[in-house]
């Protein structure tokens, strides 16, 4: 009798652990969906076990990452559509380790709500398992949290954290990029996830939209339009990784072209990119003339169109590009690698 008294108390303050053990129990199936060689325990333990297969790798190292989708789990709240968040949830880490060549392995979750919906949070983790398998690594576990007082309401929020590996001799960081090496774009879905703080004071604060109104400029509703899931660019990076040098890579998120490009870029380097280059998104133009947001602040927060970047020796650049088209992706030769003189690595954009 006490544990079901203690047990009622703490539904009573909000958190019910049944509900909590059936939701877990529910979304097992759909987590199985992502398993693979290497997994060697069905999720439920208190931690997830992967064998690394020492055959496939010379020297192997661990890269990890973590990251969350921001301010467009607010977007997802207000369309009440949570089936695709989670793709962006594993696209931001799963893209962020690609940049150094490593294949992703294995991907976990964080879950926090004031209440758990599991219908909603069923739909939360298939978006994770999609992304997963799109990135082909294998969701193993995660940590669901009902925090009554802290999320109110629907509210609630996402973490991803992905482990992958490569092998030592074979890391990419953009220590060998070098003047004369050329840019290449690979188109974006629109947003991704960046930048939705911007984007929801522009669209809802200022001009009173709601997620449901069809915007003609966009050809579709704005909430259509928000919730376009980021990119998964892993099995295309992948691929040309093993057939080609590649000498850098950006992922395209969070501070666009001005913030991100110059992090693998080395001393005495400067990218210059030709904005002319690639079609740009319409969301971009509708959001810079809404808003009255400037073209450097458009270029600092978001990808405007280019989700990655790679740098690559100019004699490759065709047949570079010539496979990433092969592979589903619609690449752009969008800059150049120039001297940069002392300074510390820069980005220059012109027209």
């Amino acid at each position: 009798m006490t544990e079901n008294k203690g047990s009622q108390k703490y539904r009573e303050a909000g958190v019910d652990i049944d509900k909590g053990n059936a939701f877990v129990d529910g979304i097992k199936s759909i987590v199985a969906s992502t398993q693979q060689r290497g997994v060697l325990n069905e999720v439920g333990g208190f931690a997830s076990f992967y064998a690394i297969d020492k055959n496939a790798y010379t020297n192997p190292v661990l890269v990890s990452s973590t990251d969350g989708v921001g301010t467009k789990l607010a977007v997802a709240i207000r369309c009440n559509r949570h089936d695709t968040i989670g793709i962006d949830l594993v696209a931001m880490c799963v893209n962020d380790i690609i940049v150094s060549g490593a294949k992703p392995l294995y991907f976990l979750d964080y879950f926090a709500v004031g209440q758990l919906d599991q219908e909603m949070g069923t739909d939360v983790v298939k978006g994770i398992a999609e992304g997963c398998r799109q990135a082909r690594c294998a969701l193993v576990g995660g940590e669901t949290a009902e925090m009554p007082g802290l999320y109110q309401d629907k509210d609630y929020d996402l973490a991803g954290f992905v482990t992958g590996i490569v092998d030592r001799d074979e890391i990419i960081d953009g220590s060998i990029i070098r003047v004369g090496n050329k840019i290449i774009g690979l188109a974006s879905n629109g947003l991704h996830s960046n930048g939705f703080s911007l984007v929801r004071k522009i669209c809802f604060d200022d001009l009173g939209l709601s997620v449901d109104d069809n915007i003609e400029h966009l050809g579709t509703t704005l909430g259509e339009e928000l919730l376009r899931p980021t990119r998964i660019y892993v099995q295309a990076i992948l691929n040309v990784v093993k057939h080609f040098k590649i000498n850098g890579m950006v992922h395209n998120t969070g501070g666009g072209f001005y913030d991100n490009t110059p992090r693998v870029l080395p001393q005495g380097c400067k990218a210059v990119i030709n904005k002319s280059t690639w079609p740009v998104p319409p969301i971009f133009s509708f959001l810079a003339e809404k808003g009255g947001v400037d073209e450097t602040e458009m270029y600092r927060t978001f990808n405007m169109g280019i989700g990655f970047m790679l740098i690559v020796e100019e004699r490759s650049l065709n047949d570079i590009m010539q496979q990433l088209t092969a592979l589903g992706e619609t690449p752009y030769y969008i800059g150049d690698i120039l001297p940069g003189g002392d300074g510390a690595p820069s980005v220059e954009l012109i027209d």
